[in-house]
């Protein structure tokens, strides 16, 4: 694989916000994001700039990406921090210290490289490097329809862990928890 991951840096906002809209033009955008293309383009560019900025902290979350040889980025995951005495996130407080995989995605051009195992492998080792207290799972969503996305988390250790929640907007459709416990 000839992609570098690594976590985003602050200055690198206009890249962390054109990688965000190839991922919402994707075809499989519509059950993977709970964002639209529509909504993101329309953010100013402070937006951009202070959510990159906090993904770069690496104090509620971290965002990383796979850049190849010649600068352009290729893919994307990020992780946020969820405490039990945190934020709200998808429904509920947390029961325990644990990191939430989001914003998954990987150029259709570099699929199948290695990529997004990569990335994968890069959050959990973050998510399992934090202390005070440690992260006892790591958890992501899947839409029920995604068997794509459902099919990759689960050749890289992801497991049902029998919760689900409404989709935003579809109370119809299902978003299923995956874990990878400590």
């Amino acid at each position: 694989m000839d992609y570098v991951i690594r976590g985003v840096r602050a200055e690198e906002w206009v890249k962390a916000r054109e990688l965000r809209l190839a991922a919402l033009r994707d075809p499989a955008a519509p059950i993977a994001f709970l964002e639209t293309y529509e909504q993101a383009v329309e953010r100013p560019d402070g937006f951009w700039q202070e959510r990159t900025a906090r993904a770069a902290e690496g104090i509620a979350g971290r965002q990383f990406i796979a850049e190849g040889p010649d600068g352009q980025w290729a893919g994307t995951v990020s992780v946020l921090v969820e405490r039990p005495a945190g934020d709200v996130r998808f429904g509920e407080v947390a029961k325990v210290d644990q990191t939430h995989l989001v914003g998954v995605f990987v150029r259709p051009e570099a699929r199948g490289a290695g990529v997004a195992e990569a990335l994968f492998e890069a959050a959990l080792e973050w998510s399992w490097s934090l202390a005070g207290p440690p992260v006892e799972r790591v958890r992501l969503y899947v839409h029920e329809h995604n068997e794509r996305a459902a099919a990759f988390y689960r050749r890289v250790g992801f497991v049902p862990s029998g919760d689900s929640v409404p989709v935003p907007g579809d109370s119809s459709a299902r978003e299923l928890e995956l874990e990878v416990l400590r």
